[in-house]
């Protein structure tokens, strides 16, 4: 008991002496510390809306493969068939998930946009009628059949 007695009693004269205690921060200390925050947060946004973009086109070209192994599906069973003359109907039935309509797919405002499937390998078409492939490759996976 008596240590600990002793032990306060010289905790409390170092402070009351020659030890000063710094009360707070400084405004230069204080702007450093919530500038390095906001450029923490702003890269995660950014890294973020990068894995979004990404993930729409990806999701994209997983319905443009099942549409595609459809298509090759339809004329593999009808080989006289030419491949501009196919349609929704034709080719509806031969989709992996037996869904009952084509997919489309959400461009990068969220509008849902129709498959083109008269051309092999499908493509996505815009509301204006022209491809839509945001990500500039016609052959990279992203918004588009890739490599085949």
């Amino acid at each position: 008991m008596l240590d600990c007695l002793q032990y306060m009693v010289l905790t409390m004269s170092h402070l009351k002496g020659g030890y000063k205690l710094s009360r707070g921060m400084t405004l230069i200390e204080i702007t450093l510390v919530i500038s390095v925050l906001v450029t923490l947060i702003s890269a995660s946004l950014y890294v973020v809306g990068g894995y979004k973009e990404w993930k729409l086109g990806s999701a994209a070209a997983v319905e443009l493969r099942r549409v595609y192994n459809a298509q090759r599906t339809y004329l593999a069973e009808n080989p006289t068939e030419n491949a501009t003359t196919l349609t929704a109907s034709k080719v509806i039935p031969y989709l992996s998930d037996g869904a009952t309509s084509l997919p489309t797919v959400e461009n990068m405002d969220g509008i849902d946009l129709a498959i083109r499937v008269d051309v092999v390998p499908p493509i996505i078409l815009d509301g204006a009628g022209s491809t839509y492939d945001p990500s500039g490759s016609s052959d990279d996976g992203l918004w588009d059949v890739g490599r085949y």
